[in-house]
């Protein structure tokens, strides 16, 4: 667990066994899934009051600042800090991820929307192929169109489109690819800097990106206490700890694999509305479940 610690050591490959290294990848992921999981509510009760952009800056703001100070708490490798640029652009990244799925909403339906999000295993899969040199056998390729299926019907996707739908289709699908982007730039810097320098950075300058959205969406009558609670909430759990061990996990697993658990986000938040909203999911939504993780198993079963 040397890669949480943030210490300059965990930049190091680590002299684990493939199968070890493997199981506590699996591990982060989970729990980062499990941390994920609670984005859908803490956002549902922050939108309440305030605009999403507003909501995408602050959680990324506060989480780069908590995460870069338990870095500063740990005596964290800061010299990791003159990649500054790479911290930038992948903050873009981050930002241009949230910022399309945001944007996807205003122009198509939710189904749609995180049905496309969720298709970054596949340019996950291609871009560690193209970048990594992480090529998938068959059965993997097969199990990411099965998964990402799941996904669709656990989402309730229907094959309407018009303009105005099109245009959301393709802001989702911006987010599937800058996602997958992340995901490989995150899994490219194991070597070259701390994992918690790196998060904190990554997410400080994604919300710097965001933030001009979010001043001209912002009204001081929507900062209450709920909706500050609930963005303080979101910027602690699914970013702060949720994403940063997901980065964890990047750093002892393929990146197509960590991608493609992460989609598990929609089972944990169905299962959290259960819960916390008395929302009930469908038969549908639930064959949507276990075909998803059908097409999981498969990928697992044949990673090396």
């Amino acid at each position: 667990m040397s890669d949480i610690s943030g210490a300059s050591s965990a930049a190091q490959p680590q002299p684990e066994s493939s199968a070890l290294v493997t199981r506590s990848g699996l591990l982060l992921v989970g729990l980062a899934v499990l941390f994920f999981s609670t984005s859908p509510v803490l956002v549902r009760w922050a939108a309440a009051s305030l605009s999403s952009y507003e909501i995408a800056a602050g959680r990324l703001l506060l989480a780069g600042l908590l995460v870069l100070g338990v870095a500063a708490l740990r005596d964290a490798a800061w010299a990791g800090l003159t990649r500054w640029p790479v911290f930038v652009a992948i903050g873009l990244v981050a930002a241009v991820h949230f910022g399309a799925y945001i944007g996807s909403l205003s122009f198509t339906t939710i189904a749609h929307s995180l049905a496309l999000v969720y298709t970054a295993p596949i340019f996950a899969a291609l871009l560690s192929w193209w970048l990594l040199g992480e090529s998938l056998r068959p059965r993997q390729w097969l199990g990411i169109v099965i998964a990402v299926v799941g996904v669709a019907i656990m989402a309730g996707f229907t094959p309407n489109f018009d303009r105005t739908m099109l245009i959301g289709d393709a802001l989702a699908l911006v987010s599937a690819i800058t996602f997958a982007i992340y995901s490989i730039a995150g899994r490219r810097q194991r070597h070259h800097v701390s994992l918690l320098v790196y998060a904190g950075a990554v997410y400080l300058a994604g919300g710097l990106w965001l933030l001009p959205m979010a001043a001209l969406n912002f009204s001081a009558g929507g900062y209450t206490l709920p909706a500050i609670l609930s963005v303080v909430a979101l910027a602690v759990v699914p970013l702060g700890l949720g994403h940063t061990l997901y980065n964890a996990a990047l750093r002892r697993m393929r990146a197509t694999s960590v991608n493609l658990l992460a989609t598990q986000e929609v089972t944990g938040g169905v299962l959290l509305g259960i819960f916390l909203l008395g929302e009930i999911p469908s038969f549908v939504t639930v064959v949507g479940i276990a075909v998803t993780l059908v097409g999981i198993i498969l990928v697992l079963l044949e990673t090396p």
